[in-house]
């Protein structure tokens, strides 16, 4: 497995499992399979986790436990987003054409039609 990446190491190593592993469980066996050092785990314990996260063969699960993607439901890795509430199009449409002054205080708008002088001689 010494020229394997790390991230293949991992996945043979979960592939041999029945559950999920957490992370650090899963790390202490790919940096023992990849022959590390303490320090050189340690140097390299980062760039595994965004290596896995990338990944598209891993599932990250609750409780920072791992799996292998192709043992779990679409529902299991992908989050519910529709109870997210998006931002009103109108509020941000008003903001966009709000007019500050100096300080970044908001200004009221006027209308020519308001105003009570009149141009004509």
């Amino acid at each position: 497995m010494m020229n394997s990446s790390m991230t293949d190491v991992a996945f043979e190593l979960l592939g041999k499992k029945k559950k999920p592993v957490s992370f650090q469980k899963l790390w202490e066996e790919v940096s023992q399979c990849m022959g590390f050092s303490e320090a050189k785990a340690a140097n390299k314990i980062a760039s595994f986790y965004s290596a896995i996260m990338l990944d598209t063969r891993f599932a990250s699960l609750d409780d920072n436990k791992w799996d292998l993607r192709s043992r779990r439901t679409y529902e299991e890795t992908h989050p519910d987003t529709s109870a997210l509430m998006m931002e009103d199009d109108s509020e941000e449409e008003m903001l966009d054409e709000a007019e500050y002054d100096e300080d970044g205080n908001p200004v009221e708008k006027t209308s020519l039609d308001d105003s009570e002088d009149s141009f004509d001689e």
